[in-house]
């Protein structure tokens, strides 16, 4: 019969310690320069970094849920024949804050873009270079429509300075008099207006 106290019972040192042995340096580094193999493997398979869903630079095919618009149009490109040599697409789908619908698309190929004469687009993108026709854009896409509306801007000093801005909103095309007093940014507009304030 074995006493449970016998000292000479043979002893399994793993099982009595919960302390595990410390690697050695060999062991460390041999684990060290496995997982840096795998990360250069990794690296080498996609060296693209990631992209962010405002870096086009960097779009990847395979990104389908941030860069799914600029993966269509890269894809009709070859069958379309003004976007071979690449395109530049616009579009937007949104309610105002009103709540009217706005839908609207435009595709121009950069080959007919960089023929265009730049200087004739110039008063189109000077009348938006003002704080305060900028706020009236902002106000009139709000709801503010009547020059009695608009009036009432803080960031606005006279009426005739009003009439002043919306007289260059309207000559570059932004803004549209649809009645008397009456002011609406057309719908055409609306959307490439929000892209160059969004990118702005």
């Amino acid at each position: 019969m074995t006493n449970a106290s016998d000292s000479s019972a043979p002893i399994d040192a793993e099982a009595a310690s919960p302390v595990k042995s410390t690697p050695s340096i060999a062991e460390l580094t041999a684990t060290l320069h496995s997982v840096l193999e795998r990360l250069d493997a990794l690296e080498a398979a996609d060296p693209t970094p990631p992209a962010s869903a405002h870096d086009g630079v960097h779009a990847r095919a395979h990104d389908a849920d941030t860069f799914w618009a600029l993966n269509t149009l890269a894809a009709s490109r070859p069958e379309h024949p003004l976007t071979k040599q690449g395109a530049v697409l616009v579009a937007g789908s949104l309610s105002l804050p009103t709540g009217e619908p706005i839908a609207w698309q435009v595709t121009s190929g950069t080959e007919q873009l960089f023929e265009l004469d730049w200087s004739h687009r110039a008063s189109a993108l000077a009348a938006l270079g003002n704080p305060v026709r900028l706020e009236i854009l902002r106000a009139i896409l709000s709801g503010s429509r009547l020059t009695s509306e608009l009036a009432e801007l803080e960031a606005l000093g006279t009426t005739g300075q009003l009439h002043h801005h919306l007289r260059q909103l309207v000559a570059a095309g932004w803004v549209q008099q649809t009645g008397r007093a009456h002011y609406e940014v057309p719908p055409a507009k609306v959307v490439p207006l929000l892209a160059l304030i969004a990118e702005a």
